[in-house]
C-alpha cells in the first residue's frame, strides 16, 4: 500500500491485508468479525482476534480527524477515502453488535492482461479480441454486474486498450479507475463529482475539454443516467458501469432509475440508438475449476432496426449450466465500426463452420 493521505495512520493487524495485493476487500462486524475478499477465493473469514472493536474504533477516529469529520452518536456514518483506499465506518450506536467497517482497496494498477484473461476463463480470446476492436472502433459500452463482480477492473483494462492520443476524462464520485497514475505520460484528466459539483456539472465542464472517451463511474442515479445519455448524444464516447443482472437488461435499468415520467420507448430507443455494448460479468464459486471465478457471462449489441425499433443481439451468453449462445454482430453494429475504421469480417466468430445457419446465426435476436 502507498497511500500517503493514509500513512499517519495506525492499521495495525490490518496491515497483513492491505499489503496482499490479491485481497481486494475487509469486511469488520459483530465483535470481531474478520471477512476478506479475494481475487482468487472470493469471500471468507478469517480467525484474527488481534482485529477487535478497539482497534477498529480507534482508526475510525483517526480517519475521522485525517478526513476533517466527526464520528460519533450525532455523526454515526464516516467514509473516508485516499488515493488507493475507501473506508466506510458505522457507529456502534447504529450497529448495535459493535462497530461496523468496510476497506476497500482501489490500487492504481490493471490486475487484468490478456494472459490472465484468458487462461483463466474470464474470456475467451475471440470475444476479447471483438471487444477491443468495439474499443479502437470508439463502441459506446457499459459493463453490469452485481457488486464485487469485478466491473470497474474490466473497465480499467478496457481503457487500457484506447488509443494513446485519445484524450479521456474519468468522473466518479469515488475514486476508483486512477488511470491518470496508470498512464501518466496520457492526456488524462480525473473528475470527482461533490456536494458542490454535481455529475451535471462536471460533465457541462468535461465536454469543453475535449474527450475523446469519457468514463463514468457507476450509473446508479437519475443524474448518473442523465449523464451518460448526454454525453452519448452528445458524439463523445463512453465506457460505464450499472447493476443488472443481464447485460440485455441494462437499457431497461437505466430507465428504472430515472424517475420520471419520460416515455419509456423514447428513452430505450435513444440508448439502443447510441450504446453499441453491454456486458455482464459474473464472480461465483466454480465448482468445476474448484476457485472463485470471475466471468464474461454475456455481450449483447444495442441497436434500432430499419422500423425505429429498439433490437437486442446476443453476441455471447453463458448459462451457469454451461450451455452457450452466439451470434455474429449484426451489419449496424459492423457498419457503425466500419465508420471509425474497423473493418469486422461478416463471420467474425465462424459460426456457419461450427453452427450452421444462415448468416452464422445461432439464435434469434431479442425485441423490447
Amino acid at each position: 500500500m502507498n497511500d500517503a493521505i493514509f500513512s499517519q495512520l495506525d492499521f495495525g493487524p490490518l496491515n497483513d491485508f492491505l499489503r496482499e495485493d490479491n485481497i481486494t476487500d475487509i469486511s469488520y462486524s459483530n465483535n470481531g468479525q474478520v471477512w476478506l475478499k479475494t481475487l482468487d477465493k472470493g469471500v471468507y473469514q478469517v480467525d484474527r482476534p488481534d482485529i477487535n472493536n478497539a482497534l477498529l474504533e480507534k482508526l475510525a477516529f483517526q480517519c475521522a480527524n485525517v478526513m476533517g469529520k466527526t464520528f460519533n452518536m450525532a455523526h454515526p456514518f464516516l467514509d473516508a477515502e485516499s488515493a488507493e483506499l475507501r473506508l466506510n465506518f458505522i457507529h456502534e450506536s447504529i450497529a448495535t453488535n459493535g462497530i461496523a467497517c468496510v476497506i476497500r482497496k482501489t490500487p492504481a494498477k490493471i490486475r487484468l492482461n490478456r494472459e490472465k484473461l484468458i487462461n483463466e476463463q474470464y474470456v475467451s480470446a475471440n470475444l476479447l479480441d471483438f471487444l477491443i476492436q468495439c474499443v479502437h472502433g470508439h463502441a459506446n459500452i457499459i459493463v453490469s454486474g452485481e457488486t464485487g463482480s469485478g466491473k470497474t477492473e474490466l473497465v480499467k483494462y478496457l481503457a487500457s486498450n484506447t488509443f494513446e492520443n485519445e484524450k479521456i476524462i474519468t468522473i466518479e464520485d469515488t475514486l476508483e479507475l486512477h488511470l491518470d497514475k496508470i498512464f501518466p505520460h496520457r492526456d488524462i484528466v480525473a473528475m470527482k463529482t461533490n456536494n458542490i459539483a454535481s455529475y451535471s456539472d462536471v460533465l457541462v465542464t468535461c465536454m469543453r475539454q475535449n474527450p475523446i472517451w469519457i468514463l463514468l463511474s457507476e450509473v446508479r442515479s437519475a443524474e448518473a443516467v442523465t449523464a451518460v445519455r448526454n454525453s452519448i448524444s452528445s458524439g463523445h464516447h463512453i465506457i460505464s458501469t450499472i447493476h443488472s443482472d443481464k447485460a440485455s437488461l441494462i437499457p431497461l435499468r437505466m430507465f428504472s432509475l430515472l424517475e420520471s415520467n419520460l416515455d419509456v420507448d423514447q428513452f430505450l430507443t435513444t440508448i439502443h440508438r447510441y450504446v453499441q455494448i453491454g456486458i455482464y460479468v459474473k464472480g461465483y464459486m466454480s465448482k468445476e475449476l474448484g476457485r472463485f471465478q470471475r466471468e464474461i457471462m454475456e455481450i449483447c449489441e444495442f441497436y434500432v432496426d430499419e422500423a425505429n425499433k429498439p433490437q437486442v443481439n446476443i453476441i455471447y451468453r453463458k448459462n451457469l449450466t454451461g450451455e452457450l449462445v452466439m451470434n455474429n454482430p449484426t451489419k449496424y453494429l459492423r457498419d457503425y465500426l466500419g465508420i471509425q475504421g474497423v473493418e469486422l469480417p461478416e463471420d467474425i466468430f465462424h459460426l456457419n463452420d461450427n453452427l450452421g445457419g444462415a448468416n452464422g446465426q445461432n439464435t434469434a435476436m431479442e425485441t423490447l
